[in-house]
């Protein structure tokens, strides 16, 4: 029997449809997201032997003067945090994690505090100068550990003179409205923050930084952005503003302070952190979900496929393409045979028409996929955001098969229509195919599966 310790609703997900698949389905899924929770990962990382701190294969020696000081900030950092709060002790002089709203809990030596996510608002200020103030009490014989993942963004923010948390609230909402990917919408939230381009590793010299992250990014978009120079500029910055034709919406301080970037090198993010003592370290990604999926697919009897570790586009969109995809193998036997699984990771995005419903992009995929998967084949699909909250509600993705499109006719329910009017989370809710984690300790982006099986009996 397995424990699904990380669904909250397993009994529920599995009282319909092709529920042999659904059982494998959220087996596979669940140990690929358990392979990047960050705490047992940092706990074979980082060894502490008298003076000397390991982390992998190099080594930092204490000075008798020196000090330990941790900051931390997004999704998940508090796996990391409790970790080093285990390891060091009362040798971290002072430390603080910043934590999506709801995760707190209680460490030693490392205070947590609750910022905002997707959307900064005031709290997000107050975390970033917390860590700054930590950043500028370290010295030259000083350590810093810095744990950044995703979600850091909007968590931390410092805005620049003249522009408010509200301003920079709102350009978020209608970046993540765009449509744009995250590589866009980083390159602007990076140039209206004075911690994200590397300035926390600048804000903490001449201590040594040790960054521990996950690895989240696309190949284009280096990660994690408040801890390695940027390679975009503010004229990109502009550029995503022209493309996704906001010059109409963006408030106007946004606006001037952008343009005025243009002249003023020393407003720009940092280009290189080369003179800086600093050392990052990464350990899990799409990657590992992928291959931890794919491996526990293999041992159920499905032959893995993994598509891709990066793929991006529009939610909705991306399930309707999973589906064909899944239609010509249940079909024609090709490009893969049957039993077999078809995995992915990576990020997408919604571009929202009109007033929103509920949901995110992980449902939107799922419901695309309903839509278009042929009602004859045996296969089952389960989209989720890793950290486990898509979009801005507590639903972590859906879980549809080939029965879902026939029940929802059954109830009354337009699938069609709920992602015309971006009402995904409603409809999964509905249907009891909503994938309900709460906090999941880790943030690697979507991790996709789908399942196509033999028909049994």
């Amino acid at each position: 029997m397995v424990d699904f310790s990380l669904y909250q609703n397993t009994k529920q997900l599995l009282l319909h449809g092709k529920t042999d698949l659904r059982k494998d389905i959220l087996e596979i899924v669940e140990n690929g997201i358990k392979q990047v929770i960050p705490y047992e990962r940092t706990q074979q990382l980082i060894r502490l032997d008298d003076d000397w701190i390991t982390v992998g294969q190099d080594t930092f020696q204490l000075k008798p003067s020196g000090n330990i000081f941790f900051v931390g900030a997004g999704k998940g950092s508090f796996p990391i945090a409790q970790a080093i709060d285990e390891l060091l002790g009362s040798k971290i002089k002072r430390g603080v994690v910043v934590v999506k709203e709801g995760e707190k809990r209680s460490l030693s030596h490392i205070e947590t505090f609750e910022s905002s996510h997707p959307l900064p608002d005031e709290r997000s200020v107050v975390a970033a100068h917390k860590i700054i103030d930590i950043l500028q009490e370290a010295g030259p014989d000083d350590y810093v550990i810095a744990a950044i993942t995703g979600g850091s963004s909007a968590m931390v923010n410092v805005p620049p003179e003249g522009i408010s948390i509200d301003e920079i609230r709102t350009i978020n909402e209608l970046l993540l409205e765009s449509g744009a990917a995250i590589g866009k919408i980083n390159a602007l939230r990076k140039h209206v923050c004075l911690l994200k381009g590397g300035r926390l590793v600048q804000y903490a010299q001449p201590a040594t930084v040790i960054t521990l992250t996950l690895d989240t990014a696309p190949p284009d978009m280096p990660w994690p952005d408040l801890c390695l120079p940027d390679p975009t500029t503010f004229q990109d910055a502009l550029d995503v503003v022209d493309s996704f034709q906001l010059g109409d919406s963006i408030p106007q301080s946004i606006h001037r302070y952008l343009v005025k970037g243009l002249g003023n090198p020393e407003l720009e993010t940092l280009k290189t952190l080369e003179g800086m003592n600093h050392h990052i370290y990464r350990f899990g990604g799409p990657t590992e979900a992928c291959t931890a999926a794919a491996a526990r697919a293999r041992m159920l009897g499905y032959e893995p496929h993994i598509l891709s570790t990066s793929l991006e586009g529009e939610a909705k969109d991306l399930g309707v393409f999973l589906a064909g995809i899944s239609n010509e193998i249940v079909s024609n036997q090709r490009p893969f045979s049957i039993p077999c699984a078809l995995i992915s990771g990576g990020e997408t995005t919604v571009t929202i028409h009109g007033k929103p419903g509920k949901g995110g992009p992980n449902q939107e995929t799922a419901l695309g996929f309903a839509l278009k998967i042929s009602e004859q084949a045996q296969a089952c699909f389960l989209s989720m955001d890793t950290d486990g909250t898509d979009g801005p509600c507590e639903i972590a993705g859906g879980l549809v098969d080939s029965d879902t499109k026939n029940r929802a006719r059954k109830l009354g329910i337009d699938i069609h229509a709920s992602l015309q009017n971006h009402d995904a989370g409603t409809v999964l809710q509905k249907l009891e195919d909503a994938v309900i984690t709460g906090h999941t300790g880790t943030n690697v982006m979507n991790l996709r599966v789908v399942l196509i099986g033999k028909a049994r009996g």
